[in-house]
């Protein structure tokens, strides 16, 4: 009995269909994509509105297809092709995790020194400080970038028949220290609210907000600590070492003939 590859959703109750593949080869689950079209009626209700590929069980039966069921496909290129299309339309890339950059500052002195640091006088000296010249390196690919957008600032202008107030909040944007941020847009909105009466006054109240839109860098900074003591004739001597790394994700294209050569692969060998 032939088990075909299968383009399917869940059931109309949230799970995976019982008619799948139950060989321990067969996948389920990959290259999930919208069931619906844009700006089209949709042919699926939740949660049904995404479609899997994975290996069925059997042939569907010409007379009727169970819940679930989408399509199959009977060819590597027409796999190929629909792996394609997933992946351009869901941006597929490639990731890649790279130590670019690593740095060591040690610390050492005596355990006396090391314990006023903790004391109501706070630390009176006696420790040094040696750090190495940082280590870079590259990866291969593109540095990979995230984009958002923040308020920045809220300047709140109130101004009535006494005078008038100022206040103003700023948000800066954060990022790691070692990623990259680049201000790619500045928008500038004004409210004007007034409020009160002839008795009592009135209030006139403008706040303008500051919005940046934003990219940076996929850049993670982490740091790791160790402890060590050395005891030489009743004196006991502390060094704590400090390593700071800082890991780039890079991305490289999708391999599309390559994941379709797998799954492919996958098939034959289920159904040899």
């Amino acid at each position: 009995m032939s088990q075909p590859l299968i383009k399917y959703t869940l059931t109309k109750q949230g799970r995976q269909p019982e008619w799948l593949s139950s060989d321990s080869r067969a996948f389920k689950g990959q290259h999930s994509t919208a069931a619906n079209k844009a700006g089209k009626l949709p042919r699926f209700g939740s949660p049904q509105d995404t479609i899997y590929l994975g290996i069925g069980a059997g042939d569907p039966d010409s007379d009727g297809t169970p819940d679930g069921y989408v399509g199959t496909i009977g060819s590597k290129a027409d796999l190929q092709t629909y792996i394609t299309e997933v992946g351009v339309a869901a941006d597929y890339k490639v990731v890649t995790s790279t130590l670019t950059g690593i740095q060591t500052a040690t610390t050492t002195g005596l355990s006396t020194a090391w314990a006023a640091v903790n004391t109501e006088e706070g630390y009176q000296g006696g420790l040094s400080t040696s750090t190495t010249t940082k280590r870079t390196a590259s990866g291969v690919g593109t540095v990979a970038t995230f984009t958002g957008s923040g308020v920045v600032k809220i300047v709140t202008a109130s101004v009535t028949g006494s005078g008038s107030t100022s206040t103003t909040v700023e948000t800066p944007i954060t990022v790691d220290p070692a990623s990259t941020l680049t201000i790619t847009g500045v928008s500038t909105s004004v409210g004007v609210t007034t409020t009160g009466t002839e008795d009592v006054g009135f209030t006139t109240t403008t706040t303008t907000t500051t919005t940046n839109a934003y990219s940076y860098t996929d850049v993670n900074t982490s740091t790791s600590t160790s402890k060590s003591e050395t005891t030489t004739d009743g004196v006991t001597t502390r060094t704590d070492t400090v390593v700071t790394s800082e890991t780039t994700n890079y991305e490289t294209s999708y391999d599309y003939a390559a994941e379709a050569t797998r799954l492919w692969d996958i098939y034959e060998a289920i159904n040899t």
